[in-house]
């Protein structure tokens, strides 16, 4: 059976990001379970087995599919509509979730009373920290001070990589490199080239150096398997052939740039490949970044109001919860922003 492009993928009629961005989005929230029970990501499962935890798995894919879908955005639109669709893809959630998280979540679960919460300055550098830097680390006064991890929205420090990546496809664009793929390509090169030699340099160093090169690595890769759209074929057997050699190469230094690549490859072929895009399977409405955003302060809420239980024991009406306030998110911040940015881009 001849192998299908990608290029020739895009041209049917259904994909499964939508799909997939909401299963990676829930996968965050399994992840979580564990670290806002103990405060140790090691405790994970996944993270025994693979080095990474399922939320940084999943992590990885958003990264893929983001580079992917980002790239061809700047192709198609250009760089004003670029953008505009970005910061209205990001902002309006984000500056939603800080402020429910501050000022309703905090004003329930604070120690304080509500004067002296509202007075206290940690609230503005909780609201200007996240917003401004993405500090995901930045505590509100007098809340979860029994939880492991104190912080309210533990996951926004992605989104620093994400800006920067776009900021990266900005100017890439600009400076005609999208045009260049082959130039492109060879950039990537001397990332990846970075990542091998990180682990054989020192295997054990900072997890920040690893972070700043991984997921920017994975969504340079995303972006090239579109630019060389109709060149990357897509396939089910190759991907499960991919996973077995990334398997093989678990303890060389080797491995982490193989999973990087293959992790990129491997959503876009369950995005488009179509064996599993025959139906239509996008979900009704895109909870994914609600459910990313609100899934780390439902799990701190409820860790927090019931310490005694466990993580899976919370885990269930957490993720109840995550998916109300992410359904709100979605009809009441982000449909309409996507709505705006649609009646913008007409008028531009």
């Amino acid at each position: 059976m001849r192998a299908i492009s990608v290029a020739d993928a895009m041209a049917g009629r259904y994909n499964n990001f939508g799909l997939l961005r909401l299963l990676l989005a829930l996968a965050v929230v399994v992840s979580h379970a564990f670290s806002v029970a103990t405060g140790r990501v090691e405790d994970e499962p996944w993270f025994q087995t693979t080095g990474f935890t399922l939320g940084e798995h999943a992590v990885n894919g958003f990264f893929a599919i983001s580079g992917f879908l980002v790239t061809m955005s700047y192709d198609r639109r250009g760089w004003r509509d670029y953008v505009l669709a970005r910061t209205l893809r990001i902002a309006p959630g984000l500056i939603a979730a800080t402020l429910v998280v501050a000022l309703l979540l905090g004003s329930a679960m604070t120690r304080l009373d509500l004067r002296s919460y509202l007075a206290d300055p940690q609230l503005l550098r909780f609201i200007t920290g996240t917003l401004t830097t993405f500090k995901s680390a930045t505590v509100l006064p007098g809340v979860f001070e029994d939880n492991p991890l104190r912080s309210p929205m533990g996951t926004v420090w992605t989104l620093k990589y994400e800006t920067l990546c776009y900021l990266g496809v900005l100017v890439a664009g600009l400076a005609g490199l999208l045009g260049r793929p082959r130039l492109a390509l060879a950039m990537a090169g001397l990332l990846l080239l970075a990542v091998v030699l990180r682990e054989v340099v020192t295997p054990d160093g900072a997890k920040g150096v690893e972070t700043a090169l991984r997921l920017p690595l994975i969504f340079v890769a995303g972006g090239l398997i579109y630019l060389f759209r109709c060149r990357v074929t897509l396939s089910l057997p190759g991907l499960a052939l991919a996973l077995v050699a990334v398997a093989l190469l678990s303890s060389t230094p080797l491995y982490k740039a193989a999973l990087y690549l293959v992790t990129a490859w491997g959503v876009i072929v369950l995005a488009l490949a179509p064996a599993l895009t025959r139906w239509r399977s996008e979900p009704p409405a895109d909870l994914s970044y609600g459910v990313y955003l609100y899934g780390w302060p439902v799990q701190q809420a409820a860790h927090a109001l019931l310490p005694a239980m466990g993580a899976f024991a919370l885990f269930w009406p957490a993720l109840l919860v995550t998916l109300a306030v992410a359904f709100l998110s979605w009809h009441a911040v982000e449909k309409p922003a996507l709505a705006l940015k649609r009646r913008l881009l007409r008028g531009s």
